[in-house]
Parts: structure tokens; C-alpha cells; sequence
């Protein structure tokens, strides 16, 4: 019923709405799109990116034949706010998924058990489907709390033809997991590793696709569950890193991102044997930084990087949300090229949709731009408006973060007496609109990416305009943010 309602709505937006501008002309040009989106995977993961050990020759290779964002930012530094952005094309503060959302039906304080990507709001797999894709997710679904039940939406009413997913994490762990839903059907145990899992059922659906309607562009969502948390790796990967590791759970992170690799290789060589390669554009990222050691009970697997990035998963600092961005697209991009300019995956929609003639309804405040002139000039388009995060339960004291251009700046709310907080009802929505931000700390992230030196106080020209723009821009989202109401017991 949701996914009709949806489509219904849609139509109608879409009819009242306008295409974004600059469109490729020709239908047949339309390339297919694909989002491979890690989870807790660092920015210095990467053998591209400068890691020691760690062997990623298929993500190297597609970073040398296409675009390597090394200033690629996620919607939040946590996972399932940054699955809604990167959905939407908006701050997840608008949606009101402000945290990541526990699988609950049991009513607490802060409402958390009722969040979820709510039915009006306008997804990229929605667009695209309208647009004449078929569309396909595999992998770690986390927009909502009630996952496979129909008080919530779920991934067919967000826009997906075909899905197969988990509410949250792979469970027991990434080795033969057993939570599985495909379409509505709980699956039951798997054989295999969950990267892997998801390429088989992509490739699957893939040749369905070309045997049946083999006309039709696609749109196909991968998100991985690696490599999050519980780590589980195939014994011969761990075996190749057990020489360069300090210990045996390193070892099986090295590997879990290896496999990461090869599972991304093994979809490219199934898209080259089905002659869709040419015509497909590939972005790889990160939902959030790397999973900070031994945060919790089973944690003891967790061994990303971030480079020289300050911070980690849950922080503010450009560690929380600064991670690989990887573009490939043999047909649309020519010359291979590292871009440095700040890009974010709230880009992906509007870019996704002015590639595929899709229509996004003029009443809709998107927060992301289209990186289409990048393909077409080689340049990344100025943006109208920063890139801002309002991350209430950051573990570093400033919990409101922005890039503009080279800048980040970041404050604390009230001094940094605001509480850490999971979700937003009503009662705090007013006190995080009216909190004031304080204690500013600025960094040139052209000069200083570890953001180790805080150029307040040291004769910046364009220090106040800065403290102006942060607090006007957050003043703005908060006063657009979603506040969940509590259910009466």
C-alpha cells in the first residue's frame, strides 16, 4: 500500500515540479547508476588513498580511470542519517533521522522507536523509477526502526523494484548471516560472507534485467554491511595480513576491506560480461569515518583510518564524515583526474537526476548540487550554500560543523552544556532552535586538514563573516528540522 501511495504522490510532484536544468537531451544517453556505499569504512582504508597494507586493487583502479574525491563528505557521521541524505539530497535533520535508529516497537522517552525515512519524502530510487529505471538495493537497509512491517515504510516504498536487506548489521556477523529480508520474505541463513551476498543478488537481478527488459536503464544501491562491526573475514584474506598486523582482529579488518574489493571487482567483470559497463557510472563511498577501537563490548575488530583526519565515527571533525569518494563512468568520463573541491554525497540525487531527465518538484530544498558540470568542464560547480552537519550526539564538544570552501568551522551549543541527544521531540527541538553557538574553532582545511591549528583569535580577516555564516545557516536548518512526537502509552 505504501509503495503505491508513494508512487502516486510522486507523480503528482513530478507533474507540478521542474526538470533540473542543464538535462542531457537524449534518453538513449542515460547512463546506468550504481552506489556502493561501505559501512564505517575510514578515508585512509584505501590503498589509493595511503594505506600500508590493505590491497583494494579494484577500487585503485577505478580511482586512476575515473575521479578520486580526496574532500568527499558524508550527510552525517553516523550511519543511518547519512543513508538518508545520500537519499534524499537533503540534511537528514530535515527528515528528522538525527541518529543512528535501533530496531524498536517499544515506546521510549525520546521517540526513537517511531523514526523512520517518512513517506513524503522524495528519494532518488523514487526519481529514477519515475524516470523509467528499474531499481534494485542490496545490502544494510537502517531508515527506519520498524524494518518488514507495514506500520513503517520500507525499501520497496522508497522507490525499490527489487531489495534485499537487513534493518541494521549482518547477523550473527558478516559470515553466513541469517536477518535477511528479500521483498517483504524473511530468507532465512545464507551462505557466504554479506558483501559477496550482495553482489550475487545484484547480478542476478542484472541478468533478469537484461533478458527481460534489456532497454531499460537501472539504478542499483550496494549497500555493504562491512566493514562495521561484527567483522567476520574469509581465513585465507586474514592469512595474507597476519604478517603486517599487530594482532589477529587487525588482521581480519585488513581482510573485510579486501573483501570489500574483490566483491566490488567481481560486479565490474559481471557488468563488462553483460556489455554494461561502457554506460555505467559508479560512485564508491562511506557512510561515516571509521568505528573508534573498542567503543563497545565487540567492538575489538575495529581498525580504520582516517589518514591524518582529526576524529572518528560519531565526531564533527572531518575524521566523523570525511571519506572515500570514488567516480567511474568509462562512457562519461574521459580523462582521469583528482578533484579537491568539497563534494558530498547529498550531490548524488540532483546529479543522478539531471543524468537520467528526472524532474525534482520546485517546492523541494535540496542541499546538495549536481557535479554534472564536472563531468562535462572538469570543475565542480560553486556551491549556493555550505555544507552543514548538526550532529546532536557528537562525542567531540562541538556538535554544529560546516565547510565552506576552504573553512571549516565548528561551536558548541550553550557553551557546550547542550545534552547529548539521540532524537528530537518538540519539547528539545525549541531548546536546539534557540541554543546559542559558542566557542567557535575555524580551520583552513587547505593548509591544515588535520584541523590541528584553531585560527580564532589570530587576526583572521574573515573571522566574524564566518561565525556569522555557521550561525546563520544553522539557525536556518534548525528551524526546518522534523521533531518526533511521543505516542500515548
Amino acid at each position: 500500500m505504501h509503495g503505491r501511495l508513494s508512487t502516486l504522490i510522486l507523480s503528482l510532484l513530478i507533474v507540478l515540479g521542474r526538470p533540473v536544468s542543464g538535462t542531457l537531451q537524449s534518453a538513449e544517453s542515460r547512463p546506468n547508476m550504481v552506489v556502493i556505499l561501505c559501512d564505517d569504512l575510514g578515508f585512509g582504508d584505501l590503498g589509493v588513498n595511503g594505506h600500508p597494507h590493505i590491497q583494494t586493487p579494484n577500487l585503485d583502479q577505478l580511482a586512476a580511470t575515473g575521479i578520486r574525491f580526496t574532500n568527499f563528505y558524508s550527510a552525517a557521521p553516523v550511519c543511518s542519517p547519512s543513508r538518508v541524505g545520500l537519499m534524499t539530497g537533503r540534511s537528514p535533520n530535515r527528515a528528522g533521522i538525527y541518529d543512528w535508529i535501533p530496531e524498536s516497537r517499544e515506546p521510549k522517552s525520546d521517540a526513537r522507536e517511531r523514526v523512520h525515512l517518512q513517506q513524503h519524502e522524495l528519494t532518488l530510487p523514487q526519481l529514477l523509477k519515475q524516470a523509467g529505471y528499474a531499481t534494485c538495493m542490496a545490502g544494510k537497509w537502517h531508515c527506519n526502526s520498524r524494518f518488514n512491517s507495514p506500520e513503517q515504510p520500507q525499501p520497496d516504498d522508497a522507490g525499490f523494484d527489487h531489495w534485499l536487506a537487513t534493518q541494521n548489521n549482518a547477523g550473527p556477523s558478516h559470515e553466513n548471516p541469517t536477518n535477511y529480508v528479500r521483498n517483504g520474505q524473511q530468507v532465512g541463513p545464507m551462505d557466504g560472507f554479506s558483501c559477496q551476498i550482495a553482489v550475487d543478488e545484484a547480478v542476478g537481478w542484472l541478468e533478469k534485467q537484461k533478458t527481460n527488459h534489456p532497454d531499460d536503464p537501472f539504478f542499483l544501491y550496494l549497500p555493504f554491511h562491512e566493514p562495521h562491526e561484527p567483522v567476520a573475514s574469509p581465513q585465507e584474506l586474514v592469512a595474507l595480513y597476519r604478517d603486517v598486523a599487530f594482532t589477529e582482529d587487525q588482521a581480519q579488518y585488513f581482510a573485510n576491506v579486501h573483501h570489500v574489493d574483490l566483491a566490488v571487482g567481481r560486479l565490474i567483470e559481471s557488468l563488462e560480461r553483460m556489455q554494461l559497463r561502457e554506460n555505467t557510472i559508479i560512485v564508491f563511498s562511506s557512510d561515516n569515518g571509521p568505528e573508534t577501537l573498542n567503543r563497545y563490548k565487540t567492538g575489538n575488530r575495529s581498525w580504520g583510518r582516517t589518514g591524518i583526519l582529526r576524529g572518528m565515527k560519531l565526531h564533527t571533525y572531518d575524521g566523523g564524515f570525511h571519506v572515500p569518494g570514488i567516480m567511474n563512468w568509462p562512457a562519461g568520463i574521459k580523462a582521469a583526474r583528482v578533484v579537491t573541491s568539497a563534494v558530498s554525497a547529498l550531490d548524488l540525487l540532483p546529479t543522478f537526476s539531471e543524468l537520467a531527465n528526472a524532474a525534482v518538484p520546485a517546492d523541494r530544498k535540496l542541499d546538495g548540487i549536481s557535479l554534472v558540470p564536472l563531468l562535462k568542464t572538469g570543475e565542480v560547480p560553486q556551491r549556493t550554500q555550505p555544507l552543514l552537519w548538526a550532529y546532536y550526539n557528537a562525542i567531540n564538544d562541538a556538535r554544529v560543523a560546516m565547510r565552506h570552501g576552504p573553512w571549516k568551522v565548528l561551536g558548541r551549543l550553550n557553551g557546550g552544556a547542550f545534552p547529548r541527544l539521540e532524537n528530537l521531540t518538540p519539547e528539545n527541538l525549541q531548546k536546539a532552535q534557540t541554543a546559542e553557538l559558542t566557542d567557535f574553532e575555524i580551520y583552513n582545511l587547505d593548509q591544515d586538514p588535520g584541523e590541528t591549528l584553531n585560527l580564532v583569535g589570530k587576526d583572521l580577516t574573515n573571522e566574524q563573516e564566518l561565525i556569522a555564516l555557521l550561525r546563520t545557516q544553522y539557525s536556518a536548518l534548525a528551524a526546518d528540522s522534523f521533531a518526533w512526537t511521543r505516542l500515548a502509552p
